[in-house]
């Protein structure tokens, strides 16, 4: 009988890399959890709604990261900035991406909080301009927005 070898030993090596690399951290270093869907995307922009300033006592919220991205991946952190001796209340946290209806972004974001920032170091969204909302609360119940567009190509 033949010997017949479907994969080279160069292959059969970079499969069990790849089965290691998932075995032990799930995905492929290189991969990226999608922030935004294809899909989400594609449903129509939300209406534009004019935002009034005023002076706010609740919680400051920052992109620490750049609003210009890699759509393939990239490093999404945010800085939650209490006030007044207040505390962040985490639980407060609601991120949408405002499309028509909105979406529901934060079990995705959720996962990065870690006291006053959240940091996704790797996540991904399909390439064009994603409106995303940000509004947080402190333990005296005052609430902090950010509203932002994330521009990936």
């Amino acid at each position: 009988m033949a010997n017949v070898t479907f994969f080279s030993r160069r292959q059969r090596l970079g499969l069990l890399a790849l089965g290691l690399a998932l075995a032990v951290g799930g995905t492929p270093a290189s991969a990226a959890d999608p922030l935004i869907t294809d899909e989400e995307a594609r449903l129509p922009d939300a209406p534009v709604v004019s935002a009034t300033r005023g002076i706010s006592r609740g919680p400051g919220i920052r992109l620490a990261s750049p609003d210009e991205v890699n759509a393939r991946g990239f490093a999404l952190r945010l800085a939650l900035e209490p006030r007044g001796g207040a505390r962040i209340d985490q639980a407060s946290l609601k991120v949408s991406y405002l499309k028509q209806p909105a979406v529901d972004l934060t079990p995705r974001v959720k996962s990065g909080m870690s006291g006053n920032h959240i940091e996704l170091p790797r996540v991904s969204v399909p390439a064009g301009s994603h409106p995303i909302r940000v509004s947080v609360r402190d333990t005296e119940g005052r609430e902090g927005v950010l509203t932002f567009q994330l521009r990936a190509r």
